[in-house]
């Protein structure tokens, strides 16, 4: 029988100082597991005091999971306790449930903290504590550390499987011509992230011609194909992601185009959220590019009006981006630097 170990934390949020940790230890037994400690009470209550969104468990286990998913002798475990802080959690009644959940005898126990060592000592009495970079001379970062900080300031610090979950999502919605590809383009440069283009022109371009001549099947795929789109590209996101269109505005093609609604669009509209909307007025000049169709200036404005009627129905706070592509953009960049330094100040 080889050697049993395991490391425990509440990893909020998981970090590379973590990651460090748990790959030393994980080549120093033959089995590790991985204990995510968690408490309803007192994670949200880190969370709120943090002024950060509250991580639930389950995202923090997916985060485990998929770090040590390719290392064949690690596990992930979770275990629940009561307490609403850290002074009140029962270190005797932790490692009971955590004994029971592994169900063999542990040999080793490995944390970053020498002050542990008299708890193990009494709680683990046949078991090493091994100590790995407690000066965290390698990884010089801490969860609290994070938390109290901000996430988007210690962004070289945290893992690229939690990355996607603290990125900002900018939609930037509008009707025909009015600049949403051009800046969505522009912002990804500048803030030197991806972006999702508009899905409905990518089917448009496949078939070779503009909506007029899709069916109402299509709208449904698009949307689909759309939010398949947003999610691959959160997972390459530097902090920001940047999104062309969403379920509202293919909503509004659908009735442009298809004279139907879609329930399932509406569903989609109800369930997304996004940290920021731009959105465009169709004040600058017309493009034709073989795929749009309604040039004439009053009926942009119509379209414009009715888009915009859809966008306030669901009482969404959206910012209006007019005037030059120049302006534009610098009315984009002022409203995107405010969202990233809200951010920063959150915690």
């Amino acid at each position: 029988m080889g050697t049993v170990g395991f490391i425990g934390g509440k990893f909020l949020p998981l970090h590379q100082g973590h990651v460090y940790a748990i790959t030393q230890a994980a080549c120093r037994c033959d089995e590790l597991y991985v204990v995510l400690s968690h408490s309803p009470q007192r994670d949200r209550k880190l969370c709120q005091e943090a002024g950060i969104r509250e991580l639930p468990y389950e995202v923090r286990l997916r985060w485990l999971s998929t770090l040590v998913k390719d290392m064949e002798n690690v596990h992930v475990l979770a275990v629940e306790d009561q307490a609403d802080s850290d002074e009140a959690y029962d270190w005797g009644d932790g490692a009971a449930d955590i004994k029971r959940q592994i169900a063999k005898k542990i040999d080793l126990v490995f944390s970053s903290e020498a002050a542990y060592e008299p708890i193990f000592r009494r709680l683990y009495p046949d078991a090493e504590h091994v100590i790995i970079d407690a000066a965290r001379s390698h990884v010089p970062i801490s969860a609290t550390q994070i938390r109290t900080e901000g996430v988007f300031r210690h962004w070289e610090h945290i893992p690229a499987c939690v990355r996607p979950d603290f990125v900002k999502k900018v939609v930037i919605v509008g009707t025909e011509s009015c600049g949403k590809s051009t800046l969505t383009r522009y912002l990804a440069k500048i803030y030197n992230t991806v972006f999702v283009e508009e899905y409905g022109r990518t089917m448009c371009e496949e078939i070779g011609g503009c909506e007029t001549i899709m069916t109402k099947e299509y709208f449904p795929y698009i949307a689909y194909g759309h939010k398949m789109k947003e999610f691959e590209a959160l997972r390459q996101a530097n902090k920001l992601l940047f999104i062309d269109t969403e379920a509202i505005v293919t909503q509004f093609y659908s009735e442009l185009y298809a004279d139907q609604s879609f329930a399932v669009l509406d569903q989609m509209a109800n369930e997304q959220e996004y940290d920021l909307w731009l959105f465009m007025e169709p004040d600058v000049a017309w493009v034709e590019d073989g795929l749009r169709v309604h040039g004439e200036e009053r009926v942009r404005w119509a379209n414009h009006e009715k888009l915009k009627q859809m966008i306030d129905d669901r009482n969404i706070a959206y910012v209006t981006i007019a005037g030059t592509y120049q302006e534009r953009l610098t009315k984009a960049i002022q409203h995107v630097d405010e969202l990233l330094r809200a951010t920063s100040q959150q915690s």
